[in-house]
């Protein structure tokens, strides 16, 4: 259950800033859904305009990552965090910018390979190798 109020669409309408960024959402992707996680950001306005231009820089400008990748890390990220809503959104934003079931299937295996090994290591305290450090 939330913590705070999602907002409707007369709600939204009524605020202009929040108007701007969710008329903003909806050209950028080209859809008239604007999802809970911006509904719920609205009752901070100067949080939704900051986290919606961080996400559009990080997530919607070209970039060496193809669109694909991006949200397959996401998830990946999400999935680490526990966060359940962004492990749900991101997988379908993933499905609908190419993921296939057999590559989805694969980041499973890479995130729980990865977070085996992570928790060995992490147990175990291996020291870095030198030819590692960056």
């Amino acid at each position: 259950m939330t913590t705070v109020k999602l907002w409707t669409d007369a709600e939204v309408e009524a605020d202009p800033r929040v108007k701007a960024v969710f008329d903003d959402i909806r050209a950028t992707r080209k859809s008239d859904f604007v999802n809970n996680f911006w509904r719920g950001l609205a009752n901070q306005p100067q949080l939704l305009e900051r986290t919606w231009a961080s996400l559009k820089e990080v997530m919607v400008a070209p970039g060496e990552l193809s669109p694909v990748v991006k949200e397959m890390i996401y998830v990946a990220v999400s999935t680490v965090n526990g966060c359940s809503y962004c492990i749900h959104s991101h997988t379908a934003q993933a499905k609908a910018k190419g993921m296939t079931e057999g590559m989805h299937a694969e980041l499973l295996s890479v995130i729980g390979m990865a977070s085996e090994t992570n928790a060995i290591v992490q147990a175990l305290q291996i020291p870095v190798d030198p030819e590692f450090q960056a």
